[in-house]
């Protein structure tokens, strides 16, 4: 992506300073979704590196993970599985715990959303510090999906995340960084 196209999608994405508490920049992709240039731009370049490559499934983390993930899906033709919090999927589950900074949360997956081998990327808005990314990984490796990579329009690197991922050896691709919390 060229320098004014990534100004252009950086410049999309809302920062609401001090939520969901004092200190934190939130990074809200709302109004990128809402610009259907730069939505479809997002999404074009989160594709890129695998249009004509073998992807089974797109998965997405709840919630905005679900928009991109299904419109990733759709571009590379392939299915969608949602990562969803405890108790929200109505069949025969399978779920992670993982640590938040002040307790822990848990994520599920349908036991039959994916098959073992498949080749799955992974996919959210925003790798912060990487716990539920990291949780979503374990999750579907336990079912015996091969993870190709895992995609983010927003990278916090002062927080972690992406390193988190990269030690699980899972390659992240992200569009776009915003120092800071």
């Amino acid at each position: 992506m060229d320098p004014t196209d990534l100004q252009e999608l950086k410049a999309s994405i809302r920062t609401i300073a001090d939520y969901p508490r004092p200190g934190i920049q939130f990074r809200d992709i709302t109004t990128l979704l809402g610009n259907a240039r730069m939505f479809r731009r997002a999404v074009d370049e989160l594709v890129r590196p695998w249009t004509g490559s073998k992807v089974d499934r797109v998965a997405g983390i709840e919630a905005r993970g679900f928009i991109l993930g299904g419109a990733i899906a759709h571009q590379l033709a392939a299915g969608f599985v949602p990562i969803r919090k405890k108790g929200k999927l109505p069949h025969e589950t399978v779920r992670v715990a993982y640590s938040l900074e002040y307790g822990l949360d848990e994520i599920e997956i349908h036991r039959d959303g994916v098959a073992r081998g498949e080749r799955i990327i992974l996919v959210d808005d925003l790798i912060a510090t990487g716990g539920t990314a990291e949780a979503a990984v374990k999750l579907l490796r336990s079912l015996g999906a091969q993870i190709l990579a895992a995609c983010f329009v927003i990278d916090l690197p002062d927080l972690g995340g992406s390193r988190r991922l990269e030690a699980l050896e899972v390659p992240v691709r992200t569009l776009v960084a915003f120092q800071g919390h």
